[in-house]
């Protein structure tokens, strides 16, 4: 019998070994509907861990992170959590080229609960071939809009 021993991280990577992050300070602007000036959206973009982003105002928010020069992107994750609040959250996740069209990557819908379900981890292996602009639109309740968006981190390699 042959027997190879295998990287157990290969199979299920761990945070410190997952290909790396693009700064996103260095590479990149961002645009955004609005913002509680005590959850920054450099919280959320930031390496380190840090209280992530919230809205300002309840309803539908729309972040782009426009980079200053196209870049092939292969991995896309998004971190939210919610634990004060039940709601239904859908985001939808797109990306342009220069000067094109907008094509979606992904849309999807979450149900936050305070005593079950408070975070969402999506972690998407993409093909982006010279990437301009990723956007995220946050609808944070599709019941009575009164829930205001958040987003602990989005990284980008």
């Amino acid at each position: 019998m042959r027997k190879t021993l295998i990287n157990p991280d290969s199979v299920n990577p761990s945070e410190q070994s997952q290909q790396k992050w693009l700064d996103l300070k260095e590479f990149a602007s961002v645009e955004l509907t609005s913002e509680d000036p005590n959850f920054p959206i450099e919280s959320a973009l930031a390496a380190s861990k840090g209280s992530g982003w919230r809205a300002a105002e309840p309803g539908k928010q729309v972040i782009r992170i426009v980079l200053n020069e196209p870049k092939s992107l292969h991995r896309i994750r998004l971190e939210f959590a919610e634990t004060d609040i039940e709601r239904t959250q859908e985001f939808t996740l797109r990306w342009s080229q220069a000067g094109g069209p907008f094509r979606e990557i992904v849309r999807q819908q979450w149900s936050f609960s305070p005593h079950g379900s408070t975070i969402e981890v999506e972690d998407y292996q993409v093909d982006l071939e010279r990437a301009s602009v990723l956007e995220l639109t946050l609808k944070p309740d599709l019941t009575p809009d009164k829930a205001v968006a958040t987003l602990a981190t989005w990284r980008v390699a």
